[in-house]
């Protein structure tokens, strides 16, 4: 009999339905049986991509005696981190706080009030490799709970107090400047990883956000070892088994430091973060490889996590059928030398080893390898390489795909929206733009309501019940601003005031910091606040970028002076930190370039307007905005007052309050953009 998660609209609370564990969603009422009944809570938080979680579900929480014994003593309430990532963020920090380390599934033991006492992730069915079975660790805080109560409320009470006691001591304290961007580049080089490309050691993350830094970096400045970085790690990851060779796309990270092995999810933030990264190497190198693998991630994102309702789905699971009936990590992604040759035939699998660095004892594991592409295609071979992908493409396609989450999470299709639109502009790909377009009508038809407000998540054309937080007003209104400059449709701005005015009203606190929820949210034992960048832009820093780009547009004074109060961490973690404020250092940079204000002014068929819209577009200057339409054109702030110049198309620029003389030739532009 399905439990209280069967009318959820997570995917990932709608896998533990049928547990025979008696779960809760997180809601009041969960707090108040605890109460009643005198027993602790028990918090599991996870996410349907997660490999571990899946495990933990199979092992425990579909087990009939281990439900028995937390359905006896506990109240069992599940979260999934992606619908809610404020109580993730609040429970995770004391997890890392109490054991030095974190992860999901995230397993934690609440008082019926809320407070954490006892702490860990993945606990297996017995006891292995030094942990305590999962059935251990119930009787344990179960005979805590009856026998040591006094105990247990005051590492409670401890606890949230500590947490409470954390602030911030780094806003209000002027902005970055030079110094720190000097600083942040020279901490990025330390930490580069030269021979391989990426930062640090294994486990190697996608550093999306520090090459965006770093290539706003050389923009502004003219520093060949900022691109270099960006370059030689965008070739890496391309060329290594994070990247999948023959669909496009990213998975979340490489568990070896050569981006050879994948843990095999893949994200939609990771893949509109890095197209959007490869987009940009393009416009300041020009690289056949960076065109042609933000195209492809591109393309990968519709035609693998684009929903029937037009957004975009939030993951692809790590784990498929192998064929056998038993759900294997990578199953779906990676190949023997037998499996080759059954899909082509002996002759292409061999030149498909080589290709592909395919070898008999295998890269991953049972033999089998991670797609590679060591090098390029000679011109001899690159006919029969494009046959041998299109077959191997069309084998995989009888494989049984990974699950996917269908949840639409409105900030990751912000990313989402952003990435298609720039990719589709600069490339000509207009089909791209129309997808940005559809992502973008959902949110505002499904997600914001008539206020402003936005909520979280949506599934199959319903909205989720849960409020919208910081990073969600911040990557819409980034996604919302890109599709304004893409589209020349000025109301794409105006969305993105309205949310980025909630902004200003119930996010921000004294001295420029933000909360990653609003004044009016619900009250967890911690108000989450977290400036640095992990997998995504905090929503600290996105909301930085997006109240600069708003202000460049309208000349706003409140959103200017908001988006500089926001940058005081990035003065203070800068030069400390850069790998976690890469999105934070990004906007900086946009701030000391100005950010440029371009205006284009034309009619759309004109030649020279076009080519002058299409050179504004494909300038690689930090954070610039764009406005292009017609001289009498309402749409834009930035279009006011703009005429023609002797009856030609004309491009206006301005930066610091200061405007150069309009240009009508598209090669003028290009140099004052530089």
């Amino acid at each position: 009999m399905p439990n209280r998660l069967a009318q959820a609209t997570s995917p990932y609370l709608l896998q533990h339905a049928d547990n025979p564990v008696d779960w809760w969603p997180w809601s009041p009422e969960a707090f108040e049986e605890a109460r009643r009944r005198d027993v602790p809570v028990l918090l599991s938080v996870g996410y349907s991509s997660c490999h571990w979680c899946h495990v933990m579900a199979h092992e425990s929480f579909e087990d009939e005696a281990t439900a028995v014994l937390l359905n006896e003593h506990f109240v069992a309430v599940k979260v999934d981190r992606e619908e809610r990532p404020d109580i993730d963020a609040v429970y995770m920090e004391a997890v890392q706080a109490a054991t030095g380390q974190g992860g999901w599934p995230m397993t934690v033991f609440l008082t019926p009030d809320a407070a954490p006492f006892y702490f860990g992730t993945y606990f297996p069915p017995e006891p292995r490799h030094g942990m305590p079975s999962f059935p251990e660790v119930l009787e344990g805080v179960r005979t805590a709970w009856t026998e040591r109560r006094g105990e247990v409320a005051e590492v409670a009470d401890r606890i949230v107090k500590d947490l409470a006691g954390r602030s911030l001591a780094v806003v209000g304290d002027g902005l970055p400047g030079e110094e720190e961007l000097a600083a942040a580049l020279l901490g990025l080089t330390r930490d580069y990883d030269a021979a391989r490309g990426g930062f640090g050691g294994a486990p190697k993350f996608p550093p999306s956000m520090a090459l965006e830094f770093l290539l706003r970096h050389h923009a502004r400045t003219g520093a060949e070892g900022a691109l270099q970085m960006a370059a030689d790690t965008c070739e890496a990851m391309a060329r290594g088994g994070i990247y999948d060779q023959l669909g496009g796309g990213f998975a979340r990270y490489a568990v070896d430091r050569a981006w050879v092995v994948p843990h095999f999810e893949k994200m939609l933030y990771d893949n509109a973060l890095l197209c959007r990264v490869y987009a940009h190497l393009w416009k300041a190198t020009g690289s056949d490889l960076a065109r042609r693998v933000a195209l492809e991630t591109a393309d990968f994102m519709v035609r693998e996590l684009r929903t029937p309702e037009g957004g975009f789905a939030s993951a692809l699971d790590a784990d498929s059928d192998d064929g056998t009936g038993k759900h294997v990590e990578g199953a779906y992604y990676a190949w023997t030398p037998a499996q080759l040759e059954e899909a082509l035939g002996a002759e292409d699998a061999a030149l498909a080893a080589t290709h592909y660095g395919v070898t008999e004892e295998g890269t991953f594991e049972h033999g089998a390898s991670v797609l590679q592409l060591p090098q390029e295609a000679g011109p001899a071979d690159a006919g029969r390489i494009a046959s041998i992908r299109t077959r191997l493409h069309a084998a995989r396609e009888r494989r049984e795909r990974p699950g996917r989450d269908d949840k639409v999470v409105a900030a990751w299709n912000g990313l989402a929206i952003a990435a298609l639109a720039e990719t589709g502009a600069l490339f000509d790909r207009p089909d791209l733009v129309e997808r940005a377009t559809e992502a973008a009508d959902l949110l505002v038809r499904l997600h914001l309501d008539d206020g402003g407000r936005l909520a979280r998540t949506s599934k199959d054309g319903r909205a989720g019940g849960h409020a919208g937080v910081l990073e969600d007003y911040a990557d819409v209104a980034e996604g919302f601003l890109a599709l304004a400059a893409v589209t020349g449709e000025g109301a794409w701005l105006d969305f993105a005031g309205l949310l980025l005015d909630h902004v200003l009203d119930r996010f921000t606190g004294e001295g420029g910091a933000l909360y990653d929820t609003a004044h009016d949210a619900e009250t967890l034992i911690r108000r989450p606040q977290d400036p640095t960048d992990n997998a995504t832009p905090s929503g600290w820093t996105a909301a930085a970028g997006a109240l600069l780009s708003y202000a460049a547009h309208t000349g706003s004074e409140a959103h200017r002076t908001a988006a500089e109060g926001a940058l005081g961490v990035v003065k203070a973690l800068g030069p400390r930190a850069p790998r976690f404020i890469g999105w934070g250092l990004a906007v900086a940079e946009a701030l000391l370039d100005g950010p440029r204000e371009i205006a284009v002014v034309g009619h759309a068929a004109d030649p020279v307007y076009q080519e002058l819209r299409r050179t504004a577009l494909r300038a690689a200057t930090p954070g610039a905005v764009l406005a292009a339409g017609a001289p009498d054109s309402e749409e834009f702030p930035l279009l006011r007052d703009r005429p023609l110049v002797a009856g030609s198309a004309a491009a206006y620029v301005c930066r610091h309050f200061t405007c150069d003389a309009p240009v009508t030739d598209p090669e003028a532009l290009a140099r004052t953009l530089r």
